[in-house]
């Protein structure tokens, strides 16, 4: 934490505040939020966003808590698996076509996407992966979920 607040708080406050609004003002319903998250997780390779469960971890997802299994987090990046509807396994290749090769959006992406979401729900999805490969990235970067990486007060710079 202190990595997050203390080092820069008029960006990590702000960047706090966007992850609140993603958390408790996304319209996606749960299953394709999360099949979009463990997606960005898996690519960022954060163990904290790997471990984290909305339903559970979220007070205003509680109630879709049981439409999710650990099965479902497991098979999220195999898009054969049947437990999947066509949204769920669109927003999770979105967001790995948005982390790894945004240029491969092609048309017949797009028309996939918009076959299946609304616009409205393309720029929430959007607004939700972009939040989540920043700051997954980040924290995986600066190594907040393990040792951290970032001087505290009192450390060499080096990590004496």
């Amino acid at each position: 934490m202190h990595a997050w607040v203390g080092l820069a708080p008029d960006l990590t406050v702000p960047a706090a505040q966007l992850s609140s609004a993603v958390y408790e003002h996304s319209t996606l319903p749960l299953r394709e939020f999360e099949a979009a998250r463990v997606r960005i997780a898996q690519i960022n390779d954060c163990s904290l966003c790997l471990n984290w469960r909305s339903a559970r971890d979220v007070a205003s997802r509680a109630e879709e808590a049981d439409t999710i299994d650990e099965e479902f987090y497991a098979r999220i990046g195999d898009s054969t698996w049947r437990g999947f509807s066509e949204r769920e396994v669109l927003a999770a290749e979105f967001a790995a076509l948005f982390a790894e090769n945004h240029l491969a959006m092609d048309d017949a992406f797009w028309t996939r996407m918009r076959s299946a979401f609304t616009d409205a729900e393309i720029v929430d999805l959007s607004v939700c992966v972009g939040m989540w490969l920043s700051q997954g990235r980040l924290n995986r970067v600066l190594d907040i979920d393990g040792p951290c990486r970032i001087p505290t007060p009192g450390m060499s710079p080096i990590g004496g």
